[in-house]
């Protein structure tokens, strides 16, 4: 993988990461790219996928959860799949995550990893995850939080768009709080042309698990364009 490839800029911008604005009491930042286990997967995956300079559309969700980016590093990607559906081996706890489950259903249905990542790739609005009390958090869970990531996510945003080089569009998990969020900040700052919008991975399998195959199709219709 060398320095002129869409995977060495990814795995740069991923592997150094840090969140260094101050968090509302109680609110913690995951940041799995100080283990040496993360960042040798993650250099694996950038590796085989996107070693090329080619441009791919972002599809991003909220932030990173405990059991999937949050683990990885690598978003709505689980130790689980890792293993059985990108071949990486890992030393990781497999532990499946909900949100992994329906996205990889969705890149087998669409012609497997190969095809997916070499037109997508997956991220979040803020590509670094919260805990409070122990649990996920959400960036937009309160109005200090979503305030002191802002910054940030528009830096993360800005820098994952120049190196994906494609503002035509991107893809946006998530309708409700998330999309609020990001309306007007694309508009003010021009990121993407066109946003388009599909119901968060966690949200279906929570809610619609039942219609699950009804969403892979929704997936696959806008994605498929």
């Amino acid at each position: 993988m060398t320095s002129n490839t869409t995977g060495y800029r990814l795995y740069d911008f991923f592997s150094g990461l840090e969140f260094t604005h101050s968090l509302p009491p109680g609110f913690e930042v995951m940041n799995p790219y100080r283990s040496e286990e993360v960042l040798r997967i993650n250099k694996l995956f950038y590796s085989r996928f996107y070693n090329d300079d080619r441009p791919r559309t972002l599809i991003m969700g909220i932030n990173p959860g405990r059991f999937g980016a949050g683990v990885t590093g690598i978003s709505f990607t689980d130790p689980v799949k890792l293993d059985r559906e990108l071949g990486i081996e890992n030393n990781l706890q497999k532990k499946p995550e909900l949100s992994a489950d329906f996205i990889y259903s969705v890149v087998r249905a669409f012609g497997g990893p190969k095809k997916f990542f070499s037109r997508y790739f997956l991220s979040a609005l803020s590509p670094l995850g919260f805990i409070r009390n122990g649990v996920n958090a959400n960036f937009y869970d309160t109005g200090e939080l979503m305030a002191a990531t802002r910054e940030f996510i528009l830096r993360s945003v800005k820098k994952q768009l120049e190196i994906t080089q494609s503002q035509e569009r991107c893809v946006l998990l998530g309708s409700g709080k998330n999309t609020d969020f990001f309306t007007p900040l694309n508009k003010e700052y021009q990121l993407f042309r066109k946003t388009d919008v599909l119901k968060h991975p966690r949200w279906i399998m929570q809610y619609r698990r039942r219609s699950m195959d009804d969403y892979v199709r929704e997936y696959l219709k806008i994605l498929s364009v």
